[in-house]
């Protein structure tokens, strides 16, 4: 009885070491995936959620970067509503917005379907290369490339335009055809990476559902319709919400290409908050117009997402 009494105990004493170090184990595997995750952790706080909170603090101040904020309660807040200049710029950027995220997800489509056509695949190489080669290129160095195009005495485009009895076109210091520059110049810098998303989601569709439908005798536009067209929605949703919010976020083409006029014709919001914020020393106005991008920008992500359940097929 003792033996059998020892044995027990023995046995009670390396269960329980057992879960003691595999608990141990446990703690330093948590540990070690914390540690890992610490400077990514890191760099999101810094670089992401303190400036958001910071600019939801500066709302409140008058801030000029030199001196001390300075608390002024719903000032910055009711200087929006007093601000007309801020609606003329947000009518601008909604203008863009709606233009460039249309024609950019359509060409970006074509092109995609294009590409992804039966080719040789040195050729089908190359036109990907080709495509996609504006989205790898500095969007300063492609701006000061389409305004040496597009200036009015020596741009290139004016004089192929002459060369076939066409008058030039103000592309950069008409109000009329400056937006247009605009936008068109971020169709070509943008459509190509959207061609890669769209063609990404052609490619997972599966081929013998075209097979299937061939035989059943659906033409290439019935198999559009029933085939390409739900099966791609889900990419086509991913790509009008990135496309939605690149373009609501767009400086630096402007900044470069026209400065943001003629006379605030090309203005967006961002280039008008880095002029308050940058050039007028007025952060906390800044911040108040940076909130309600902020603001607008998730209302329309949550409403892509409730009108999502028309369209998008999942299955």
């Amino acid at each position: 009885m003792a033996t059998v009494a020892s044995h027990s105990a023995s046995s009670s004493v390396s269960t329980k070491g057992w879960f003691a170090q595999r608990h141990t184990n446990r703690v330093q595997e948590i540990f070690a995936g914390y540690l890992f995750v610490l400077p990514a952790a890191l760099s999101l706080f810094v670089f992401l959620v303190a400036p958001i909170l910071a600019a939801f603090v500066l709302v409140f101040m008058r801030y000029d970067v030199l001196s001390p904020p300075e608390y002024v309660g719903l000032h910055n807040l009711n200087q929006l509503f007093a601000d007309t200049r801020l609606r003329e710029i947000y009518w601008n950027t909604v203008r863009f917005v709606v233009f460039a995220t249309l024609f950019n997800n359509l060409l970006g489509l074509l092109l995609a379907m294009g590409v992804n056509r039966t080719m040789h695949a040195a050729v089908k190489y190359l036109l990907r290369t080709a495509l996609f080669f504006p989205v790898l290129t500095t969007t300063a160095s492609l701006a000061l490339v389409w305004n040496f195009l597009l200036t009015q005495d020596r741009g290139v485009i004016n004089f192929l335009l002459q060369q076939i009895g066409l008058e030039p076109v103000p592309w950069l210091s008409s109000s009329s055809w400056a937006m247009v520059s605009v936008v068109l110049f971020d169709v070509w810098r943008a459509c190509g990476f959207l061609m890669v998303i769209y063609l990404a989601g052609l490619q997972a569709i599966p081929e013998s559902l075209y097979e299937a439908a061939s035989i059943d005798g659906a033409n290439q536009f019935q198999r559009m319709r029933y085939i390409t067209l739900p099966l791609l929605s889900p990419t086509a949703f991913f790509a009008l919400i990135v496309s939605l919010i690149g373009a609501a976020q767009v400086f630096d083409n402007v900044w470069v290409l026209t400065g943001g006029g003629p006379a605030d014709a090309t203005r967006l919001i961002v280039l008008y908050i880095y002029e308050i914020g940058f050039k007028r020393f007025e952060m906390g106005y800044a911040a108040a117009v940076s909130l309600t991008l902020f603001l607008i920008l998730i209302g329309l992500t949550l409403f892509q997402f409730r009108m999502s359940r028309r369209w998008v097929h999942y299955d």
